[in-house]
């Protein structure tokens, strides 16, 4: 099979979808794999080492015209909707829930389009979706931080505090993978943590495994209010999957706020958690609603690329390999979890939170595919 790997042109994305491990994996099994020029130029991956790798370095028409499966970090942007072509299979995070128009795109392709943040494991687990899921929730303390520095706008408060001064209150709405890695780095900055979270049982792992330094909280409307008050800095931190984000702080309740608080909405790829939150990016990552600072950048790995690059082969190759070696379709039958990756296929929409997202028609995948059993 051809394997194409393209360049990100989205704004400050600097990740790419393939390392040269990678692709040496997979010409050693027989396949072609295609690197656009320049693809890993922003996570220190050359050109030279995918040839050496035995990759192909190709341009940007022939790595989108010839790839049977082109894998990509971030979802197609206006530029690239033209170059999808019916009978190839996109592999790359898609966040569709609050994205119509690629929605649309996507099924006007007539491409197999397989969101990396979809494929789900049968006890619920996000194995694509976890190492940025990581990487995003520790590095969102420390865009808080810079970003309650008073010259960046904040409060001007420092995380940590100092002997006889109370450290920064950090509320984390979400107690899943993100804000447990929020809260994690939070904690190693001093700061006073607290967790809001919807599930007892997870609280009980929390408290186990952040030995009692977090103060636990059930998540509600009430409780949300009476923490966001107090706190210097919140990171939303909820995920729905496939489906929109819930608004969980409304436009009235940074009314409630501290001037010069900060919001990190690390939810902001399905929508955002906060009302008032709007994608930004790494060049201008940051502005202010109601004296409340709000940091929304839509990929946030994107500003560690080699540590993302890294984490995100060692996680997608194994799913790559199996659509290179069967073929997508047999793939799909012989895995549940790439199944329930499956966002469109043939022009139908596969993913019901999305569907219901943006009152398009739903079809399961096993309508699409007969020869499939159920994923539910």
């Amino acid at each position: 099979m051809k394997v194409g790997v393209a360049r990100e042109i989205k704004p400050d994305e600097y990740r790419v979808a393939l390392t040269p491990a990678g692709a040496r994996e997979l010409t050693h099994d027989g396949h072609e794999v295609l690197v656009e020029r320049g693809a890993g130029e922003g996570s220190a991956l050359s050109d030279e080492r995918y040839m050496a790798a035995g990759a192909r370095i190709v341009d940007v028409e022939e790595v989108w015209a010839e790839a049977d499966l082109l894998l990509k970090v971030k979802e197609p942007i206006p530029p690239e909707y033209g170059r999808l072509r019916a009978g190839q299979t996109l592999f790359t995070y898609l966040h569709l829930a609050p994205a119509p128009e690629l929605t649309r795109a996507l099924i006007e392709s007539g491409a197999t389009c397989i969101a990396y943040e979809t494929v789900q494991t049968d006890d619920g687990r996000l194995p694509l979706l976890a190492p940025m899921s990581e990487v995003a929730g520790r590095l969102a303390p420390q865009m808080g931080a810079l970003s309650l520095e008073k010259p960046r706008g904040g409060r001007g408060v420092l995380l940590g505090g100092l002997p006889g001064v109370p450290p920064a209150r950090v509320v984390v709405l979400g107690g899943g993978i993100v804000g447990y890695n929020a809260a994690l780095i939070a904690l190693g900055m001093l700061a006073d943590v607290w967790v809001l979270e919807r599930s007892v049982e997870r609280m009980r792992e929390l408290e186990q495994w952040m030995e009692s330094r977090v103060t636990l909280q059930i998540s509600n409307r009430s409780t949300i209010d009476e923490a966001i008050a107090g706190a210097d800095l919140v990171i939303g931190a909820v995920l729905v999957t496939g489906a929109r984000a819930p608004k969980l702080v409304t436009r009235d309740m940074l009314g409630h706020m501290q001037p010069g608080a900060v919001l990190v909405d690390v939810a902001i790829d399905q929508g955002g958690c906060f009302e008032t939150s709007r994608p930004t990016t790494h060049s201008d990552p940051t502005y202010e609603v109601d004296g409340v600072i709000h940091y929304c950048v839509a990929n946030m790995p994107g500003a560690v690329p080699i540590t993302a690059t890294h984490g995100l082969t060692n996680v997608t190759l194994p799913f790559v390999e199996a659509i290179a070696h069967h073929g997508v379709r047999a793939a799909l039958a012989r895995s549940r979890p790439l199944a329930r990756g499956v966002n469109v296929i043939d022009g139908h929409l596969t993913n019901e939170p999305v569907a219901e997202s943006h009152e398009l028609p739903f079809v399961p995948l096993h309508r699409v595919l007969p020869d499939l059993a159920p994923t539910g």
